[in-house]
């Protein structure tokens, strides 16, 4: 009688931590406070199914580079979880019933996790509420993505204001960003009895395997440890922060930008950490205008986390969130979206943008600028279905960040200029004068000078026949823009 009421009392200090988008060990808010006095602990990630569906436009709502970045990152967050003595559960289901059924087996009274953005994010969060509390199981959810605490703002959220500069101003007053926090160097073992269950292949989610294409400008491991040995090598070991502002508009390469966003989207690394290395950068070997952009640049990411909670589901709608009901794209010309998609418009500087995306999962920011205004304001077609294809593509998507640049570009979000207009021959020439970039991903345009790449629909038949590139069959005719 006395040992099984010791079981008891073991089994009322269960605490899970269930993961979301806070894929690491280092800086996490979530697993510090269910480590402290657990007797055991249930790390577990869900691979809802409902994420790897295909969407209403033919594609995946989760890709192939997103989800091989994803297991990529779970298998390092099970390795450095088991080298503090834990582990991690994988499932494959829906959130709200596998969490509150591994709550019921193991008699976990309470459920610690990341307070995600999203609408999708916050309905499974409800229905889950509702399953634990059927059985007297509490969950609390605290703030792991974001570079400045909610608590810590200087105004309430719906005084956010909807410009930027004017957000900077008044956050970069008084910037209190909170220091790390600190995880155990040993961690509660995981419940007697649980299967740990196996992290599921590409093919296992419905999706096709791809090979990684070697002419990507980084090649992007998922995980924590190669998040934090790319900070080190940004940062420390090849002082590439001090160009910074002065590189990061370009096209080739992986050092022209930091490349930690698809680290910083799944949360394997962490905003306040990047944010406390470039100080701590700053005061060691140099503080300039590349530094001070770098902590900019976070702020714009900060920023657009406040403006989705803000607004919620108006980010996902075509009115946006200024609400406009006069927007003029169309959400039917299937074929012409086909042709942006496949990178098959005509138009060289996009193309090679989205043959980049396609065959990587990921793209510079000055593409992504590039491509979406294209869609919204050349062709006119609903930017919904740009960041729907984004979404599923990029390797960094994050639901604030995407949406939220979506539609700045398209011309119903917080940009306060009336009418931004991405000209892109200009945009061309600015950013990929000798064409090294579309020709890297365009081979059919090798042969073509450096002062007619970018507009090969201005040949001649002749000038055509000698660059061995034929309008129509080896390269497409530009796509008739909306006016």
């Amino acid at each position: 009688m006395e040992n099984k009421q010791k079981i008891n009392n073991l089994r009322t200090r269960v605490k899970i931590v269930w993961f979301r988008n806070d894929l690491r060990v280092h800086d996490n808010d979530v697993l510090a406070k269910a480590a402290n006095d657990a007797d055991y602990l249930l790390p577990v990630y869900c691979f809802d199914p409902r994420q790897y569906e295909t969407t209403s436009l033919g594609f995946a709502k989760t890709g192939a580079h997103r989800a091989r970045f994803l297991i990529e990152t779970l298998a390092n967050l099970r390795a450095n979880l088991e080298a503090k003595g834990s582990g991690l559960v994988i499932r494959i289901g829906k959130p709200e019933e596998v969490i509150a059924d591994l709550a019921k087996t193991t008699q976990a009274k309470v459920v610690y996790a990341s307070q995600e953005i999203g609408t999708e994010e916050d309905a499974i969060v409800k229905q889950l509420e509702k399953r634990l509390w059927k059985n007297q199981v509490f969950l609390e959810l605290l703030w792991t993505g974001n570079l400045i605490h909610p608590a810590d703002l200087p105004f309430p959220l719906n005084s956010l204001s909807n410009v930027f500069t004017d957000f900077r101003k008044e956050i970069e007053q008084g910037l209190k960003v909170r220091e790390a926090v600190t995880i155990p160097d040993a961690l509660p073992l995981l419940p007697p009895g649980v299967e740990a269950g196996s992290l599921p292949q590409i093919t296992d989610l419905g999706l096709t395997h791809t090979t990684p294409d070697t002419r990507a400008a980084l090649h992007f491991k998922g995980g924590e440890t190669a998040g934090l040995q790319r900070i080190e090598e940004y940062i420390w070991q090849r002082s590439l922060l001090q160009d910074y502002k002065e590189t990061r508009n370009g096209l080739l390469g992986a050092d022209y930008s930091t490349k930690f966003s698809p680290w910083l989207a799944n949360g394997a690394i962490s905003a306040r950490m990047v944010y406390h290395e470039i100080k701590k950068y700053e005061h060691q070997v140099v503080k300039n205008k590349s530094t001070y952009h770098l902590v900019f640049e976070l702020l714009w990411r900060e920023y657009f986390r406040l403006v989705a909670r803000k607004y919620g589901h108006r980010i996902f709608v075509k009115g946006g969130i200024k609400a406009k009901t006069d927007v003029d794209m169309a959400s039917n010309r299937k074929r012409t979206f086909k042709r942006w998609k496949n990178g098959e418009t005509g138009i060289p500087f996009i193309d090679a943008n989205m043959r980049e995306l396609n065959a990587t999962g990921f793209m510079s920011n000055r593409g992504r600028q590039n491509v979406a205004s294209y869609l919204a304001k050349d062709l006119k077609i609903n930017w919904v279905h740009g960041a729907m294809y984004f979404e599923s593509q990029l390797i960094d998507y994050d639901v604030s960040s995407n949406w939220c640049n979506w539609n700045y570009v398209a011309g119903v979000g917080n940009d306060p200029r009336k009418d931004r207009y991405f000209d892109i021959p200009s945009q061309a020439s600015r950013y990929d004068a000798k064409g090294a970039y579309v020709k890297h991903w365009l081979p059919e345009l090798a042969n073509l000078p450096e002062n007619k790449v970018h507009e090969p629909h201005q040949l001649k038949a002749t000038e055509q026949q000698a660059y061995e590139m034929i309008l129509g069959q080896d390269y497409p005719k530009p796509i008739p823009c909306k006016k």
